[in-house]
């Protein structure tokens, strides 16, 4: 529940800042002069709302299964899935790939189309190698004996994992969708509203990874006894 009740404050900060953007107090009927260009707006595209609307449902998926990951913990303890070394390297990978996909709206917007192809593979390669690299890890732990319907754990962990990667695997079929979409353009900025979205993605799904990762090695618990702790 705790979980659940921090997710939905950092939705309610975040909805207030982007309320806040809105220009919801202002009056266009007392305004002069040329009206702005579609586009150019305080507002974001219908591509870049749909997006956020996304992630906060999926954000509260994974908020309640974190939450539920917590509780059970709690109530019938269990010994975390010991993760191996890998996952580490897979964390990485996905900065990484957060990273790139950021260079890619830099160069998107400075229109320059040499540093964006080359930020746009490098951010595709490193999400592909996250994803092959988890893979391995799931093979891994099958491997120890950690298998899917084994120990509560190894559920969950198989569980929370491969939604994230099924999340990810729907980006990169979203980012190329937007590639091919503006392959003959030859402007690099007509990219700039689809991978900024894509961007927001991506970064959005690193934080859900630090703080699945985080309670996935038992720092998320020890965090939440603390507060208790601190409470009580």
């Amino acid at each position: 529940m705790t979980v659940i009740l921090a997710f939905l404050a950092l939705v309610a900060l975040a909805a207030g800042l982007w309320l806040s953007q809105q220009r919801l107090a202002s009056k266009p009927w007392l305004e002069t002069g040329i009206a702005p260009l579609a586009g150019h707006g305080p507002g974001r595209a219908p591509g870049f709302v749909f997006i956020v609307a996304f992630l906060a449902v999926a954000g509260g998926l994974f908020a309640m299964l974190g939450s539920a990951f917590v509780m059970q913990i709690e109530e019938t303890p269990w010994a975390l899935v010991p993760l191996p070394g890998r996952v580490w390297m897979n964390t990485a990978l996905l900065l990484l790939a957060s990273v790139g996909l950021q260079f890619v709206v830099i160069a998107a917007r400075a229109g320059t189309a040499r540093w964006l192809r080359a930020s746009l593979i490098a951010a595709s390669i490193a999400t592909l190698a996250f994803l092959a690299g988890q893979v391995q890890v799931w093979v891994t732990l099958a491997a120890g004996g950690y298998r899917l319907d084994g120990a509560p754990a190894a559920s969950f962990f198989y569980l929370i994992t491969g939604l994230h990667g099924l999340h990810l695997l729907g980006g990169i079929i979203a980012l190329a969708a937007v590639c091919l979409r503006h392959a003959g353009a030859g402007d690099a900025r007509a990219l700039l509203p689809g991978v900024r979205a894509c961007a927001l993605y991506w970064h959005v799904l690193l934080a859900f990874w630090l703080m699945l990762f985080a309670l996935l090695q038992g720092w998320g618990n020890a965090f939440l006894a603390l507060c208790r702790a601190a409470v009580s």
